[in-house]
C-alpha cells in the first residue's frame, strides 16, 4: 500500500493561514491509513496541514516531483520515499 495519497487544495479548502502558499502549490500529500482508492474524493488533511481533497488516481511519489507540489510536504515525506525505494 502507498504511504501517501495526494491531496489537491481546492479554491474553497484553501488555508486561510497562508493562501500564498497554497496557489502556487495545490498538490499536497495526505497520509493513507488505507488504500487512496478508497480515500478518492475524501475531505483530509495533509502532512502539512491543508485541507485538500484527495485524488484517489494519483501517486504522491510522482506528484510530489512536480513544481506545484507543497514543499513542506515534499520535505516531509522525502525520508519515508526514500526509505521505500
Amino acid at each position: 500500500m502507498d504511504s501517501y495519497a495526494v491531496g489537491y487544495a481546492r479554491p474553497d479548502r484553501w488555508s486561510r493561514s497562508r493562501p500564498e502558499d497554497t496557489v502556487s502549490s495545490s498538490w499536497h500529500a495526505v497520509e493513507a491509513h488505507r488504500p487512496p482508492s478508497e480515500l478518492d474524493g475524501e475531505v483530509e488533511l495533509a502532512v502539512c496541514g491543508a485541507i485538500v481533497q484527495v485524488w484517489g488516481a494519483h501517486r504522491w511519489d510522482r506528484v510530489g516531483a512536480r513544481e506545484t507540489a507543497c514543499t513542506e510536504c515534499k520535505r516531509s515525506t522525502a525520508q519515508q520515499l526514500s526509505r521505500s525505494a
